[in-house]
């Protein structure tokens, strides 16, 4: 018998029958293949090189006998940063872990994704299910048990790539605005249209509309309110629709490419690979155009926009929320309680119909407020009665608005005095074109003239001006 030191070991190498394109050869059945196609913009060079890789894969896949095409998934104009809006490739994985594809072919792994987590979860994701992805430019094979290193090491590269993309084209964008050239979603805002030299050009279709909501603005209205006026006329927004909001009047309200200029840089991208971003709060430079267009709104109507901008928000601080679903609303203070009378319709449905205004106290569980109410037709008669005490005083108003221009308060920030500024000129231009009280209720004159009027149980009026001024109104007067 043969001890173990005799035996003669002989190993023979058994060579492969199979490569790694093979079907499965237990179940002699084809493999399902997928081919995936992305290109990040939608350039005319970049359309050619989509349709390239689509035509491409379907012959690739189609060539091999034992493969069957399940589908080219694609994507178009979209970034491969993140995988959330890419709904071909969102799409394929899906059919894949639903067991409907056995291997993916792609370019590369920065094709797939330039995020190196997004990257190497899907491929987790899907080895787990015994799901192959080949990518043809590294040929990484991702069941290889080299492939998940290779593609760590494949993906964080691209990923530096996009970061470098990215700065790039950041850097691009704000040499621009240091030069005074940005784009605009034209569609998408109303009152402007691109202009030959690619600069804003008035529409003065949608321009009727921007003007009427900084006239209503100016009267009183809230943004609540003017939102739905418009909505009731079936005006449409810069989106195209036909709901207002108030955010979308605020915007328009404060925006100043309606005067003529523009700010650039209002936003910045936090992340480039969420592509998240942010308001500009002085984190990145900003770059401030003047007279850059036509303007819809005068400069001066702008900034009167800004002051009663301001001048809400510090009366909602005073005295809580604001109304404005009239001119009146918000404008009748109550002399006995504090607080502002607010609109009531009577008789609503008969030929005795009435809007009334009442202290908005009134109908408190405690300590109502039991000041009369009062018509449209006595405020009227009021504000008439208010501006002929204006044109009494008109030489002594006329010396304290010139005052005020030339000697600002210390207290009082640039930006803050601009928007006052902008008050008193606008009252002492009013007060020096015209030279007797109205005959009739002018709204105009009723916007630019008065800030409230406080109504006292004694019959006595108030008549605070927009210049921070007030005098009283007796019974005899």
């Amino acid at each position: 018998m043969l001890n173990q030191n005799q035996l003669q070991k002989t190993v023979t190498t058994i060579p492969a029958t199979l490569s790694k394109y093979a079907a499965d050869p237990e179940t002699q059945k084809k493999r399902r293949v997928a081919g995936y196609a992305r290109v990040s913009t939608e350039l005319e060079e970049q359309q050619s090189s989509y349709m390239a890789q689509i035509e491409y894969y379907t012959g690739y896949i189609r060539e091999h006998s034992d493969w069957e095409l399940v589908r080219i998934y694609t994507d178009e104009g979209i970034s491969a940063t993140n995988t959330r809006h890419r709904n071909g490739f969102n799409s394929m994985i899906s059919d894949a872990l639903d067991g409907k594809i056995d291997l993916i072919i792609t370019k590369s792994v920065s094709r797939f994704a330039r995020n190196t987590v997004d990257s190497l979860s899907t491929v987790r994701r899907l080895k787990d299910a015994g799901i192959e992805i080949y990518f043809e430019k590294e040929n990484i094979w991702t069941l290889d048990s080299k492939g998940e290193l290779l593609i760590t090491i494949m993906s964080s590269l691209a990923q530096e790539e996009s970061r470098s993309i990215s700065e790039n084209v950041t850097w691009g964008h704000r040499k621009r605005f240091a030069d005074g050239k940005f784009s605009l979603a034209y569609s998408r805002f109303l009152g402007y249209d691109k202009g030959t030299d690619g600069n804003l050009v008035v529409n003065e279709d949608e321009a009727v509309t921007i003007r009427e909501i900084y006239r209503l603005y100016l009267l009183g209205y809230s943004l609540n309110a003017i939102a739905k006026r418009l909505t009731a006329e079936k005006v449409a927004t810069p989106g195209g629709n036909r709901v207002w909001n108030q955010s979308t009047v605020r915007n328009i309200l404060t925006n100043e490419k309606y005067k003529g200029d523009a700010l650039l840089q209002k936003t910045y991208t936090v992340d480039f690979l969420t592509k998240k971003k942010k308001r500009n709060s002085g984190e990145v430079p900003q770059y401030y155009i003047e007279n850059n267009h036509e303007p819809i709104i005068d400069p001066k109507t702008f900034e009167l926009a800004q002051a009663e901008r301001l001048r809400r928000a510090v009366r909602t601080a005073e005295g809580g929320r604001y109304s404005g679903k009239s001119i009146f609303c918000g404008r009748i203070k109550c002399g006995d309680c504090g607080n502002f009378f607010s609109s009531r319709v009577w008789h609503s449905n008969t030929k005795y119909r009435k809007i009334i205004y009442q202290c908005s106290g009134k109908y408190k569980p405690l300590n109502a407020c039991f000041t009369g109410h009062m018509y449209e037709e006595e405020i009227e008669g009021l504000f008439l009665r208010a501006m002929r005490g204006v044109f009494e005083q008109r030489g002594r108003i006329l010396k304290r608005l010139e005052h005020k221009l030339k000697n600002p308060p210390k207290k009082c920030s640039h930006t803050e005095f601009a928007l006052k500024a902008a008050v008193y000129e606008s009252m002492s231009e009013l007060l020096k074109k015209t030279d007797k009280p109205p005959e009739r209720f002018d709204e105009n004159l009723w916007g630019a003239f008065i800030d409230y009027i406080t109504v006292y149980s004694n019959g006595n009026k108030e008549i605070f001006l927009k210049d921070g001024t007030s005098f009283i109104l007796g019974l005899g007067d």
